[in-house]
């Protein structure tokens, strides 16, 4: 049975239009950082729709904290949210709750657990990449001695350090740059941890079942 409580229900309302907002987000962000000759007003109005989404996951934030009755509590427990408000750079990963909240809303079936975990953790990669790109291109590209140059030289340092290969050609140089460079190393080792674990618990389970599966004396 469906969870009926406030903060349930506030949460199927909001998750669609709040993932919407992330798309929203990321695509103003994008447009204020690569389109660099962008008009006043242009630049304007991604600033405005950066503004209003945030302003958004606060009070949905806010909201949440209010029906959880759960005090400071609620902040670890709805860690995604709390991270999600303080780092803007992280919003686009609501996307991966609006894949869920569409399949229920068509009364689709779900991928199996450990399909969703790779799938989501797959969405989550491209995300973090795109954005940790856009982030680290703002803060890199016109610094003094810069190996980061165009925004192919951000993706492609982004690619290597969600991979955690870290091939050292393209490497940030300024303090903000290096900050979203730790944060993006933290997530692709926890993402490529979850990829493996679900991959490698797969694998067990199948062959489990194989071997339950074999005829007595073979």
């Amino acid at each position: 049975m469906d969870d009926d409580s406030p903060t349930a229900r506030w949460e199927r309302r909001t998750e669609v239009p709040l993932g919407a907002a992330s798309l929203l987000f990321l695509a103003a962000y994008a447009i204020h950082v690569l389109a660099h000759g962008l008009p006043q007003g242009g630049r304007d109005v991604c600033l405005t729709v950066i503004a209003v989404t945030w302003a958004a996951f606060l009070f949905d934030y806010l909201v949440l904290w209010r029906l959880s009755g759960q005090g400071v509590g609620f902040v670890h427990r709805h860690l995604l949210d709390t991270v999600v408000l303080v780092l803007p750079l992280l919003r686009p990963l609501r996307v991966v709750k609006l894949y869920d909240a569409v399949l229920r809303r068509r009364g689709e079936p779900r991928l199996p657990l450990y399909a969703r975990v790779m799938f989501y953790a797959g969405i989550a990669v491209l995300l973090l990449g795109f954005s940790g790109a856009l982030a680290v291109y703002q803060a890199e590209y016109r610094a003094p001695h810069a190996t980061i140059v165009t925004f192919g030289d951000s993706v492609w340092w982004a690619a290597s350090t969600l991979a955690t290969v870290g091939y050292g050609d393209v490497t940030p140089v300024t303090p903000k740059g290096r900050t979203i460079a730790v944060a993006m190393m933290m997530c692709g080792l926890a993402l490529l941890g979850a990829v493996t674990g679900s991959f490698s618990s797969w694998l067990l389970q199948v062959f489990s079942r194989e071997g339950d599966e074999k005829p007595p004396g073979s």
